[in-house]
Protein backbone atom coordinates (compact mmCIF):
# COMPACT_ATOMS: atom_id res chain seq x y z
CA UNK A 1 0.00 0.00 0.00
CA UNK A 2 1.20 3.50 -1.02
CA UNK A 3 0.70 6.44 1.21
CA UNK A 4 0.58 9.77 0.64
CA UNK A 5 3.36 12.03 1.93
CA UNK A 6 3.30 13.15 5.59
CA UNK A 7 1.07 10.05 6.15
CA UNK A 8 2.19 8.22 9.30
CA UNK A 9 2.24 4.52 9.45
CA UNK A 10 0.01 4.51 12.82
CA UNK A 11 -2.87 6.45 10.72
CA UNK A 12 -2.72 3.98 8.04
CA UNK A 13 -3.44 1.59 10.62
CA UNK A 14 -7.33 3.31 10.83
CA UNK A 15 -6.76 3.85 14.32
CA UNK A 16 -5.91 0.20 15.00
CA UNK A 17 -4.14 0.46 18.56
CA UNK A 18 -1.54 -2.57 19.91
CA UNK A 19 -0.71 -3.13 23.68
CA UNK A 20 2.37 -1.95 25.54
CA UNK A 21 5.43 -3.18 24.59
CA UNK A 22 8.73 -3.20 26.44
CA UNK A 23 12.23 -3.00 24.37
CA UNK A 24 13.59 -4.52 27.69
CA UNK A 25 16.28 -7.64 27.31
CA UNK A 26 15.74 -10.29 29.00
CA UNK A 27 19.10 -11.17 31.76
CA UNK A 28 20.80 -14.24 30.78
CA UNK A 29 20.56 -15.80 34.31
CA UNK A 30 17.05 -17.63 34.86
CA UNK A 31 16.19 -17.01 38.29
CA UNK A 32 16.20 -13.37 37.17
CA UNK A 33 14.64 -13.95 33.47
CA UNK A 34 11.51 -15.34 35.31
CA UNK A 35 11.46 -12.45 37.68
CA UNK A 36 11.37 -10.02 35.13
CA UNK A 37 8.92 -12.01 33.09
CA UNK A 38 6.55 -12.41 36.23
CA UNK A 39 7.26 -7.86 36.76
CA UNK A 40 5.85 -8.07 33.40
CA UNK A 41 2.83 -10.08 34.04
CA UNK A 42 1.58 -8.28 37.08
CA UNK A 43 2.27 -5.35 34.73
CA UNK A 44 0.01 -6.17 32.19
CA UNK A 45 -3.04 -7.91 34.47
CA UNK A 46 -2.97 -4.31 36.75
CA UNK A 47 -4.17 -3.13 33.35
CA UNK A 48 -6.39 -5.94 31.15
CA UNK A 49 -7.29 -8.28 34.42
CA UNK A 50 -6.51 -11.58 34.77
CA UNK A 51 -9.06 -12.66 32.33
CA UNK A 52 -7.94 -10.91 29.38
CA UNK A 53 -4.31 -11.17 29.77
CA UNK A 54 -3.00 -13.17 26.94
CA UNK A 55 0.92 -14.94 27.17
CA UNK A 56 1.49 -12.76 24.35
CA UNK A 57 0.67 -9.15 26.01
CA UNK A 58 3.01 -10.70 28.99
CA UNK A 59 5.87 -11.42 26.43
CA UNK A 60 5.24 -8.13 24.55
CA UNK A 61 5.12 -6.21 27.68
CA UNK A 62 8.49 -8.35 29.21
CA UNK A 63 10.20 -7.54 25.42
CA UNK A 64 10.32 -11.10 24.53
CA UNK A 65 8.13 -13.99 22.18
CA UNK A 66 5.29 -16.02 23.39
CA UNK A 67 7.68 -19.23 23.25
CA UNK A 68 10.02 -17.74 25.54
CA UNK A 69 7.61 -17.17 27.77
CA UNK A 70 6.18 -20.60 27.62
CA UNK A 71 9.44 -21.85 27.94
CA UNK A 72 10.26 -20.83 31.20
CA UNK A 73 6.71 -21.38 33.09
CA UNK A 74 5.09 -24.11 30.17
CA UNK A 75 2.09 -22.94 30.44
CA UNK A 76 -0.64 -19.67 31.38
CA UNK A 77 -1.81 -21.48 34.68
CA UNK A 78 1.74 -22.30 35.53
CA UNK A 79 2.65 -18.51 35.45
CA UNK A 80 -0.24 -17.28 37.02
CA UNK A 81 0.46 -19.76 40.09
CA UNK A 82 4.12 -18.29 40.33
CA UNK A 83 3.09 -15.03 40.51
CA UNK A 84 0.63 -15.29 42.71
CA UNK A 85 2.94 -17.27 45.22
CA UNK A 86 5.54 -14.47 44.62
CA UNK A 87 2.69 -11.67 45.36
CA UNK A 88 1.69 -13.50 48.28
CA UNK A 89 4.84 -14.18 50.07
CA UNK A 90 5.69 -10.28 49.82
CA UNK A 91 2.10 -9.94 51.50
CA UNK A 92 3.12 -12.69 54.09
CA UNK A 93 6.40 -10.29 54.66
CA UNK A 94 4.50 -7.28 55.78
CA UNK A 95 1.79 -9.11 57.45
CA UNK A 96 4.14 -10.66 59.99
CA UNK A 97 5.47 -7.94 61.06
CA UNK A 98 2.49 -6.26 61.55
CA UNK A 99 1.02 -9.09 63.52
CA UNK A 100 4.49 -10.04 66.08
CA UNK A 101 3.22 -6.02 66.62
CA UNK A 102 0.86 -7.08 68.54
CA UNK A 103 1.73 -9.37 72.30
CA UNK A 104 -0.79 -12.11 72.76
CA UNK A 105 -1.58 -14.63 70.59
CA UNK A 106 -4.98 -14.01 70.71
CA UNK A 107 -4.65 -10.33 68.94
CA UNK A 108 -1.85 -11.96 66.75
CA UNK A 109 -4.88 -14.26 65.38
CA UNK A 110 -7.39 -12.25 65.23
CA UNK A 111 -5.84 -8.72 63.57
CA UNK A 112 -3.40 -11.13 61.40
CA UNK A 113 -6.25 -12.57 59.94
CA UNK A 114 -8.58 -9.15 59.37
CA UNK A 115 -5.04 -7.63 57.91
CA UNK A 116 -4.70 -10.60 55.34
CA UNK A 117 -8.49 -10.20 54.23
CA UNK A 118 -8.02 -6.41 54.10
CA UNK A 119 -5.17 -6.57 51.66
CA UNK A 120 -5.80 -9.66 50.26
CA UNK A 121 -8.66 -8.13 48.99
CA UNK A 122 -7.17 -4.97 47.88
CA UNK A 123 -3.92 -6.63 45.69
CA UNK A 124 -5.45 -7.98 42.20
CA UNK A 125 -2.63 -10.47 42.29
CA UNK A 126 -3.38 -11.68 46.19
CA UNK A 127 -7.03 -11.73 45.22
CA UNK A 128 -6.91 -13.99 42.24
CA UNK A 129 -5.80 -16.22 44.68
CA UNK A 130 -8.51 -15.54 47.34
CA UNK A 131 -11.39 -13.74 45.91
CA UNK A 132 -14.11 -16.12 45.28
CA UNK A 133 -14.92 -14.57 41.72
CA UNK A 134 -11.61 -16.24 40.62
CA UNK A 135 -13.05 -19.59 41.28
CA UNK A 136 -13.09 -20.48 37.84
CA UNK A 137 -9.89 -19.06 37.04
CA UNK A 138 -8.04 -20.35 40.29
CA UNK A 139 -8.92 -24.14 40.13
CA UNK A 140 -6.91 -25.45 37.18
CA UNK A 141 -3.78 -23.03 38.79
CA UNK A 142 -3.87 -24.03 42.19
CA UNK A 143 -5.21 -27.80 41.66
CA UNK A 144 -8.40 -27.06 43.98
CA UNK A 145 -7.44 -25.00 47.32
CA UNK A 146 -4.11 -26.95 47.85
CA UNK A 147 -1.90 -24.41 47.20
CA UNK A 148 -4.08 -21.64 49.02
CA UNK A 149 -3.86 -23.85 52.08
CA UNK A 150 0.18 -24.39 51.78
CA UNK A 151 0.96 -20.79 51.64
CA UNK A 152 -1.87 -20.11 54.12
CA UNK A 153 0.13 -21.97 56.39
CA UNK A 154 3.53 -20.87 55.36
CA UNK A 155 2.50 -17.82 56.86
CA UNK A 156 0.93 -18.66 60.13
CA UNK A 157 3.93 -21.40 60.96
CA UNK A 158 6.49 -18.76 62.66
CA UNK A 159 3.53 -17.34 64.96
CA UNK A 160 2.07 -20.61 65.64
CA UNK A 161 5.38 -22.42 66.35
CA UNK A 162 6.04 -18.94 68.83
CA UNK A 163 2.77 -19.48 70.49
CA UNK A 164 3.63 -23.05 71.14
CA UNK A 165 6.26 -22.64 72.65
CA UNK A 166 5.56 -20.27 74.89
CA UNK A 167 2.27 -22.37 75.90
CA UNK A 168 -0.11 -20.11 74.56
CA UNK A 169 -1.78 -22.41 72.01
CA UNK A 170 -2.46 -26.46 71.98
CA UNK A 171 0.90 -27.80 70.58
CA UNK A 172 -0.71 -31.00 68.83
CA UNK A 173 -1.55 -28.58 65.47
CA UNK A 174 -1.25 -29.99 62.38
CA UNK A 175 0.01 -27.14 60.35
CA UNK A 176 -1.27 -27.83 57.22
CA UNK A 177 -4.38 -28.78 58.23
CA UNK A 178 -4.17 -25.10 60.04
CA UNK A 179 -3.89 -23.63 57.03
CA UNK A 180 -6.71 -25.44 55.40
CA UNK A 181 -9.40 -24.02 57.55
CA UNK A 182 -8.12 -20.67 57.75
CA UNK A 183 -7.42 -20.58 54.17
CA UNK A 184 -11.26 -21.28 53.98
CA UNK A 185 -11.95 -18.41 57.09
CA UNK A 186 -10.10 -15.83 54.85
CA UNK A 187 -12.14 -17.42 51.52
CA UNK A 188 -15.24 -16.58 52.98
CA UNK A 189 -14.92 -13.52 54.61
CA UNK A 190 -13.00 -11.73 51.57
CA UNK A 191 -15.65 -12.35 49.81
CA UNK A 192 -18.20 -10.20 51.96
CA UNK A 193 -18.24 -6.83 50.73
CA UNK A 194 -19.88 -5.62 54.14
CA UNK A 195 -16.01 -6.21 55.47
CA UNK A 196 -14.11 -2.90 54.78
CA UNK A 197 -10.83 -2.43 56.58
CA UNK A 198 -8.92 -4.12 59.58
CA UNK A 199 -11.68 -1.78 62.11
CA UNK A 200 -14.51 -4.14 61.50
CA UNK A 201 -15.94 -5.15 65.11
CA UNK A 202 -18.84 -7.69 63.84
CA UNK A 203 -15.39 -9.84 61.66
CA UNK A 204 -13.46 -8.92 64.99
CA UNK A 205 -16.19 -10.61 66.84
CA UNK A 206 -16.89 -13.56 64.69
CA UNK A 207 -12.84 -14.88 64.56
CA UNK A 208 -12.86 -14.36 68.60
CA UNK A 209 -16.10 -16.32 68.80
CA UNK A 210 -15.32 -19.25 66.55
CA UNK A 211 -12.10 -19.57 65.16
CA UNK A 212 -10.13 -18.57 67.96
CA UNK A 213 -11.03 -21.42 70.62
CA UNK A 214 -9.63 -23.95 67.86
CA UNK A 215 -6.23 -22.93 69.02
CA UNK A 216 -6.77 -22.80 72.41
CA UNK A 217 -5.01 -25.36 75.00
CA UNK A 218 -7.94 -27.35 76.74
CA UNK A 219 -8.86 -26.53 80.40
CA UNK A 220 -8.29 -28.90 82.47
CA UNK A 221 -10.28 -29.37 85.82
Amino acid sequence: MLLAPGTSLRLAGHGRTKRRTNSSVLSGNATEAREQILTAAENVIARYGVSKTTMDDIGRQAGVSRPTVYRYFGDRDNLLGALIERRARMLFDRARNYIFGFESFDDQLVEGLLYLIDHGRRDPIVRILVGPEYLGVTTPILNGSVLLAELTAEMWEPVLRLAIHRGDIRSDLDLLAVGQWLALVQFVLVGRHDVIGTDDPGTRLLLKTFVLPAFQRPVTP
